[in-house]
């Protein structure tokens, strides 16, 4: 019995979620930094080339960073 708790202890939700959390953090941040730091953006995108940067990486990290996120939710619900 307690092999099968070890087993489905670590499956990986933990990892899942700290991950995603971090990785949504780190868009968070970048979208701050470019309304904050960076000249913002327009319709034709970010005004400085730094701007630039953050912008693609909030691009990256947000909509990865949400999916692991949901993912990990998910295991963590089905597992309680």
């Amino acid at each position: 019995m307690s092999e099968r708790r070890d087993k489905t202890k670590d499956d990986g939700t933990r990892q899942l979620l700290i991950s995603g959390a971090g990785m949504v953090g780190t868009g968070a941040v970048c979208v701050v930094l470019l309304l904050a730091v960076f000249g913002g953006y327009t319709h034709t995108g970010a005004t400085t080339n730094p701007g630039w940067f953050v912008l693609v990486v909030a691009l990256m990290t947000i909509p990865f960073g949400g999916l692991l996120l949901v993912l990990g939710i998910a295991k963590w619900l089905r597992k309680r």
